[in-house]
């Protein structure tokens, strides 16, 4: 597949044509950025590091039968994936409290929500990417409401998928965020997942000491935000490649036992 002109340029990836209008090459940045672009740095291997994570991740959630753009990953930096229309909506799910969330409601950090929260977004980075509600998509047609219902329904099967697989791995999947898109099928305009999975675009946390494997040590200055998506690579067994970066230390859950009442 050849690469062609560049067709968008992001904060953390570059989207160019291919020789097929149906699809598109996805190159992934070394770019952090925080705080709607007002912290930035290069972190070297970052993009290959989501490139590789967001590529088995998808690949997964392909396999229990939920679509999206991925076709397979090219290279270290990039995927050809299928050309759609990214709806211009942010969709969020929280599992637990924290973020702008606990700022804007005065909720303690690290409250466990009863059920899966959904939130959305306008995806515009000059107004800030606010939030929106369904009225608002609905309004200023956005979207459809069966689109809507039909992406809502996904975003809780992900959701499930995603949390049993980190789970698996000892990571909390505390939030993430992710973007659809509309492409043509038989003349109809069909949805589909699309963009990237990844510790750019999700929280995740270790489950015994909280310990953030994802952007928010970017954004918190907490340091090692390459040994912390190395490691929730290592642990998703996708990390074969040879390092010289030491990896965080992982210590594998322990059971826990539960007292029957007497």
């Amino acid at each position: 597949m050849k690469k062609g002109k560049k067709l968008y340029e992001g904060k953390a990836k570059i989207i160019f044509a291919s020789n097929d209008k149906k699809y598109v090459i996805q190159h992934f940045k070394d770019d952090a950025t925080a705080f709607n672009n007002q912290k930035k740095a290069v972190m070297d291997g970052k993009g290959i590091l989501n490139n590789r994570i967001s590529e088995h991740i998808l690949t997964q959630l392909n396999n229990v039968g939920i679509k999206n753009h991925l076709v397979k990953r090219l290279n270290m930096r990039e995927q050809l994936v299928q050309h759609v229309e990214i709806i211009p909506i942010e969709f969020i799910v929280r599992n637990i409290a924290t973020g702008s969330l606990t700022k804007r409601l005065g909720i303690e950090d690290g409250t466990v929500l009863d059920s899966p929260l959904i939130e959305y977004c306008l995806k515009d980075d000059d107004l800030g990417d606010p939030l929106v509600s369904t009225e608002h998509i609905l309004a200023f047609k956005w979207m459809e409401i069966d689109e809507l219902n039909l992406i809502n329904k996904e975003l809780n099967r992900i959701n499930d998928f995603l949390q049993g697989m980190f789970r698996g791995v000892g990571i909390k999947l505390v939030d993430f965020k992710v973007e659809f898109g509309r492409y043509e099928k038989n003349g109809k305009k069909e949805i589909m997942l699309a963009d990237e999975i990844s510790p750019d675009t999700c929280r995740l946390w270790d489950v015994n000491s909280d310990k953030k494997l994802d952007k928010d040590r970017f954004r918190k200055g907490l340091g090692n935000l390459i040994e912390a998506y190395q490691e929730v690579a290592r642990r998703l067994d996708i990390l074969h490649e040879q390092s010289n970066i030491r990896p965080l230390k992982y210590t594998k859950p322990q059971a826990v036992k539960i007292k029957k009442k007497q």
